[in-house]
């Protein structure tokens, strides 16, 4: 850190300094504080003596480690305390993202639907259409360093933690979820502990965006934004909350360096929960894991919505030049997703009236490409396949199989200045559970339905210096008549989703499928 004084600045401490050098002589004639009192004159000199020369030479300012190397002629051992301690902190980085935007999104939902039968009309309540608000997207602090343990060996270690700046930090409960975990808290985000070799990688311990999620994060050129590619890519239920590219706590993972271009990625997060149907929160855990909210949609105050055990998570991608490409796979075992369905003969003979097949394997996998071309365009391409494992005769109810697409094109037009427009796919599943206009007769859901939804983005970036952008954005999502594919996961502090404005009176948001959710921003981005 540097200081700098102006000259009046100097003066008037000097000059203020001086009733104190006359006092100090009256006081002599006591011998009992002769020592103290001449130690306090040495340190009013040797102040004197610097703010003249600052006063004299503006161009040099004082720094923390001038007054490090001038503080033991006064005291020795304060000194060095001091040079200890910024010893101790020379490798540790302070660094962050902020950014907030002032946004206008809709529902798009209409006045009225038919059922899946067309045999009754429902309707959304509340105000469904445009909303104004103020959003803080992706933003954090965070603290990481090293510290030497040999030749080539250093410890690593990160403490990163998530910034409300136009919220309150608090937990997320809701009129429909029950959720603890406060997102604002210290070290929500990514934090680990590790070991790391520039010449075999590193071995972390912690907390941390999947390999799955990483390996085509620089493929996303609307992070935090309306039209994020979470709305779509790894998301199987179409909620914001993205199950293939997440952050993965209790974990353990690997960090490979490049070798001739090619790198690789592998994390484990053990499952840590004592349930086998996995219905309950993983030991040392504030809630249930993969985003399940205790509570979500209304339903039981239970891990049944999600929650999976261990998950496996794997990257190997390859970097020459211009070109980039990934092929990614990750594994959720036993996912208990037991609240999706009521009606099956194995729910009614349950004493719980949940189903116990419907806990099985889920896994994701997909390869992506990146390419750069001479004329400053940048071209990148996703193919992502994701299954459920369960008995066939719950796929009348598995919207969690599917496959999805994403195409982004981003084109500088100055240095400062940048264009990108960006297209989601995801194809229709071959089952699904009901979202209140979808509902099926049976209770258990609807075969082959009409849920595959489009996403468009596009979005204007400038530069205002190397770490400050403004941007401007506009996305919508175009949901076929049984979809309800949301706007703003993947890091927006305000989404935009298919439940109507029901009042916690009347208990749990209905949702509504075939919406036409559209969202648009103006913000700004500092990173330091």
């Amino acid at each position: 850190m540097t200081f700098r004084l102006k000259p009046l600045q100097a003066a008037f401490i000097v000059a203020f300094s001086l009733p104190s050098l006359t006092l100090s002589t009256v006081a002599k004639a006591d011998p009992a504080t002769d020592a103290r009192i001449e130690a306090l004159e040495q340190q009013v000199k040797l102040l004197t003596t610097k703010l003249q020369q600052v006063s004299t030479k503006q161009d040099a300012p004082v720094t923390a480690a001038a007054e490090v190397a001038a503080a033991p002629a006064a005291s020795p051992a304060l000194g060095e305390r001091t040079r200890k301690f910024f010893e101790a902190i020379k490798d540790v980085e302070f660094y962050g993202n902020l950014d907030v935007s002032v946004d206008g999104s809709t529902k798009g939902l209409k006045n009225s639907y038919n059922d899946v039968g067309g045999n009754r009309v429902v309707s959304p309540v509340g105000q469904n259409g445009w909303q104004s608000d103020l959003s803080t997207n992706l933003s954090y602090v965070g603290i990481r360093g090293k510290h030497p343990v040999g030749d080539t060996l250093s410890l690593v270690y990160q403490l990163e933690t998530q910034i409300d700046i136009t919220a309150t930090a608090g937990s997320a409960n809701s009129t429909s979820a029950q959720d603890t975990t406060v997102k604002g808290a210290l070290t929500t985000r990514n934090s680990y502990v590790g070991l790391a070799d520039a010449r075999w990688g590193a071995v972390k311990i912690g907390k941390t965006d999947a390999p799955y999620k990483t390996s085509t994060a620089r493929m996303n050129p609307f992070s935090g934004m309306w039209g994020d590619y979470s709305v779509i890519m790894g998301n199987t239920g179409g909620d914001n909350r993205v199950e293939f590219g997440t952050r993965l706590d209790h974990a353990l993972w690997y960090e490979s360096p490049k070798w001739h271009g090619w790198s690789f990625n592998a994390l484990i997060s053990p499952g840590q929960n004592r349930g086998y149907e996995n219905s309950i929160q993983a030991s040392g855990e504030s809630s249930c894991t993969g985003g399940n909210i205790p509570g979500s949609g209304g339903g039981a105050i239970a891990c049944v919505d999600g929650s999976y055990g261990t998950a496996y998570s794997a990257n190997v991608a390859y970097e020459n030049g211009p070109l980039y490409v990934t092929g990614a796979y990750e594994l959720h075992s036993r996912v208990n997703r037991t609240g999706d369905v009521a009606g099956t003969p194995q729910a009614l003979a349950s004493p719980i009236g949940l189903d116990p097949n419907d806990v099985g394997n889920e896994y994701a996998y997909k390869i992506g490409a990146q390419y750069a071309f001479p004329t400053k365009t940048t071209l990148s391409a996703i193919y992502e396949v994701m299954r459920r494992n369960i008995p066939a005769y719950l796929n009348e109810q598995n919207e969690r199989s599917r496959n999805g697409y994403w195409l982004a094109l981003t084109q500088e037009l100055t240095p400062d200045d940048s264009l990108s427009v960006g297209w989601a796919h995801a194809n229709a599943t071959p089952g699904d559970p009901g979202q209140h206009n979808t509902s099926a007769a049976d209770g258990i859901g609807t075969i082959s339905p009409d849920n595959a939804a489009n996403m468009y983005t596009v979005a204007y970036k400038h530069k205002i210096d190397k770490q400050t952008t403004w941007y401007a954005n506009y996305a919508v999502t175009a949901n076929h008549a049984l979809a309800h594919y949301d706007l703003g996961a993947g890091g927006r502090g305000v989404t935009t989703d298919c439940h109507d404005g029901q009042t916690i009176a009347a208990g749990a948001p209905n949702c509504y499928a075939g919406g036409r959710l559209q969202g648009i921003s103006a913000g700004v981005n500092y990173k330091f």
